[in-house]
C-alpha cells in the first residue's frame, strides 16, 4: 500500500468532513437568525452552494432533530437545538453564580440572570442577599413577556446594542421594582442580569452594580 497516497487520502476526507461540517453549523445559524424559517433556495443562496448539498445537510440535521420543516416546506429549528440548550443551561447559571452572589450582597436585592427561551424572559439563576431581612422570593424558571419588567426589557435593549441599566416599578409584580442590564458579546446567548426589591431601587448606584455583574458574566461566559 502506498502510505503517502494513503495519507493524502485521509486529509481529503478529512477536509471534506470539516467543510460539510462547517456547512451544517453555517445552516442552522441562517435558519436561527430567520423567524420566518427558510427554504431550501435561500438557504443554497446564503451558503453559496447548490440545492442538492443543502438538501444533504437538511437530510441529516433533521435525522439528529436540529432542523424540521413545517407545513409550507420551510426549514426551521428543531425540537433537539431545545435539549441542546437546556443541557448548557446549568453550565450558564454555574457560570453566573459568582457575579450574582456579589451583586446581591452590594445590592441588598435578589439578583437573577435572565435568559430569552420561547420569546419569553426565563430566570435561570437567582441569587438572595444574606443579610437584609426582607428580599423578593423570586424562583429560577420564572417566566415573562420580554416586554414588562426590567430583565426583560434589558433583553429587548441589547438587542438594540444598549447596555445601559433599565429600572422598572410594579411591571411584573406591585410593588416591587427592578433593575437590569443586558449581557453583551456572548454569541447566541441573550440575556440579562438585573436586581428586584421590595423597596425603590437607586438606578444610578445599582445600575452601574448591574452592568459590572453583567459584563463579569458575559467575561465568564465567552
Amino acid at each position: 500500500m502506498d502510505t503517502a497516497a494513503g495519507a493524502g487520502e485521509a486529509a481529503v476526507r478529512g477536509g471534506e468532513t470539516a467543510q460539510t461540517l462547517d456547512r451544517g453549523l453555517r445552516l442552522l445559524h441562517l435558519v436561527a437568525d430567520a423567524p420566518g424559517g427558510l427554504t431550501v433556495t435561500e438557504a443554497a443562496n446564503r451558503l453559496g452552494i447548490g440545492r442538492a448539498a443543502v438538501y444533504r445537510l437538511v437530510g441529516a440535521l433533521t435525522g439528529h432533530g436540529m432542523l424540521r420543516r413545517d407545513d409550507g416546506g420551510r426549514l426551521r429549528l428543531g425540537a433537539g437545538v431545545l435539549h441542546l440548550a437546556r443541557r448548557a443551561q446549568p453550565l450558564l447559571a454555574e457560570g453566573a453564580l459568582p457575579a450574582l452572589r456579589r451583586l446581591a450582597e452590594q445590592a441588598g436585592a435578589t439578583a437573577h440572570l435572565t435568559v430569552v427561551e420561547g420569546g419569553e424572559g426565563v430566570a435561570l439563576a437567582v441569587v438572595e442577599p444574606s443579610w437584609t431581612a426582607f428580599h423578593v422570593a423570586y424562583r429560577t424558571g420564572s417566566r415573562h413577556p420580554l416586554e414588562r419588567g426590567a430583565a426583560g426589557r434589558a433583553i429587548l435593549a441589547g438587542r438594540s446594542g444598549v447596555a445601559g441599566p433599565v429600572g422598572t416599578a410594579g411591571e411584573l409584580e406591585s410593588g416591587a421594582y427592578g433593575v437590569a442590564a443586558p449581557v453583551l458579546g456572548v454569541p447566541g446567548l441573550e440575556a440579562s442580569v438585573g436586581v428586584v426589591s421590595l423597596s425603590p431601587l437607586d438606578v444610578d448606584l445599582v445600575g452601574a452594580q448591574v452592568t459590572t455583574a453583567a459584563e463579569a458574566i458575559a467575561t465568564a461566559l465567552s
